[in-house]
């Protein structure tokens, strides 16, 4: 969804300016021409950034700040003024105001500082949404556990969150990784401070150092405009680095550098900006063969496994079934607004025996498709998907072929059968192996798999 910004400016050549520009760069733009004006669509509507001149007739920008503070405190001002002064400046941000523009200012002067006001307006309502997720379900917020496992886990995150310690998070895709990353940060002094992700995997090469360090103008072909990078966004914060071990090794060097030294550097720019930023890193690999394996570099996986955290997949913490399904059973009443079936204790043992291979993830995904497809009282194994009715075979039921296992053979094979059950959805054919997204993509190529045979 577009962005959408109020502009109050009294002169209609400016005022038409600063809409197109705006428009253009893909923002939606409502445009008046008094503070009056102004306050009568704050009222009507909702914006994200009020972008203001200071000097209008009937009510002026300051008093359009204070009305619009009061209407909504989490929308970003930006004041404009052809009268800047430090005392201007110092009273509409004392006032509230995120920034200003002094005029007469030019097309890329006016993109950084509205780009930069409603990436903080952003990034200030997330935050105040996931501290309102953040709730009391048990004595580690929304992470579940009884056994001793789950046990050890709670225990080094409790020692974890009042503290600035790098924390490394591992444990299989679905396993709540991120959920104890969250618990930490918001539990602890930082709660205030910016909480940031980023899915090392999911970056594109060429972009992963732009991206955590941010980049000048003209860094590269498309850099417009210099840009933040996450570690600058999360100054104060914590910046969660999920899939670490899928980091370009280049890219771990300057990692490396921020961790020791608190020092990050822009591509295409010289200059060593100092940030305070807590780092929780998780990965859904053994970084210790990834190290032995060379495709990590040893020096940073000691820098971030200070504070290490295993989280245990479900299938060896079955003890916390029950548990965790009327979590979900409560959980899911709530979100979708009926009341929640009963569960059959034939549907418990079908649990127990697959091996839930999404973890607590996919237990939470099948409840919610239970919930939706199913009209009973009571959930029945009759009403469980073919993957849970179907019974698990017993080991002594696998049987090597005669002439031995062709490693390559077998893999292509489990690839295979995980596409088949995926539907040729590559993000879940991977969670069924445990592999990230990228390492199953160069299997695919390494093997001639199309997974088009499956979709």
């Amino acid at each position: 969804m577009k962005s959408r910004i109020l502009v109050a400016e009294d002169d209609q050549v400016q005022r038409e300016i600063i809409a197109d520009i705006l428009l253009k760069a893909d923002y939606s733009v409502r445009a008046v021409e008094s503070g009056t004006k102004a306050f009568e669509a704050l009222r009507a509507e909702s914006f994200d950034l009020l972008l203001t001149d200071l000097r209008m007739s009937e009510m002026d920008g300051l008093d359009l700040l204070r009305q619009a503070k009061r209407l909504r405190a989490d929308m970003e001002v930006v004041v404009m003024t052809a009268f800047a002064t430090v005392e201007t400046a110092v009273k509409a941000m004392k006032e509230g105001a995120c920034d200003y523009l002094a005029k007469p200012f030019d097309k890329d002067e006016l993109l950084v500082v509205v780009n930069k006001a409603v990436e903080q307006g952003e990034l200030r309502r997330e935050n105040r949404r996931l501290r309102d997720l953040v709730f009391e379900a048990s004595s580690l917020g929304n992470i579940i556990g009884e056994c001793a496992e789950m046990q050890k886990v709670f225990d080094v995150v409790r020692r974890a969150i009042p503290v600035n310690s790098t924390v490394l998070i591992q444990g299989e895709s679905g396993t709540g990784k991120e959920l104890v990353a969250r618990h930490i940060h918001f539990s602890g002094p930082r709660k205030n401070k910016p909480f940031i992700v980023v899915n090392c995997a999911a970056i594109p090469d060429t972009l992963v150092e732009s991206d955590l360090f941010g980049h000048e103008k003209g860094a590269f072909t498309g850099a417009e405009t210099s840009r933040q990078g996450k570690f600058e966004i999360a100054n104060g914060g914590t910046i969660f680095l999920d899939e670490i071990g899928d980091m370009r090794l280049d890219s771990q060097a300057k990692l490396l550098r921020v961790l020791q030294d608190g020092i990050v550097e822009r591509v295409g720019g010289s200059q060593p900006r100092k940030v305070d930023v807590r780092v929780i890193a998780a990965t859904n690999r053994d970084l210790r063969k990834v190290v032995e394996a060379g495709e990590f570099r040893e020096d940073l996986y000691f820098r971030l496994e200070v504070l290490p955290i295993p989280i245990p997949p479900l299938r060896i913490r079955m003890q916390d079934l029950p548990l965790l399904v009327n979590h979900f059973r409560e959980k899911l009443s709530a979100r979708l607004r009926r009341p929640a079936p009963r569960i059959g204790s034939d549907v418990i043992e079908a649990f127990r025996r697959y091996r839930w291979p999404g973890n607590v993830r996919e237990l939470e995904n099948t409840l919610e498709q239970l919930f939706i497809l199913s009209d009973a009282d009571t959930i029945t194994v009759t009403h469980l998907p073919e993957k849970l009715r179907a019974p698990t075979p017993a080991p002594s039921e696998f049987k090597l072929p005669s002439g031995g296992i062709i490693m390559e053979d077998l893999e292509q094979d489990l690839m295979r059968q995980a596409l088949e059950r995926s539907g040729g959805r590559i993000k879940e054919a991977a969670e069924l192996l445990g592999l990230t997204y990228k390492t199953f993509q160069y299997r695919l190529k390494k093997h001639e798999i199309d997974r088009k045979d499956w979709a």
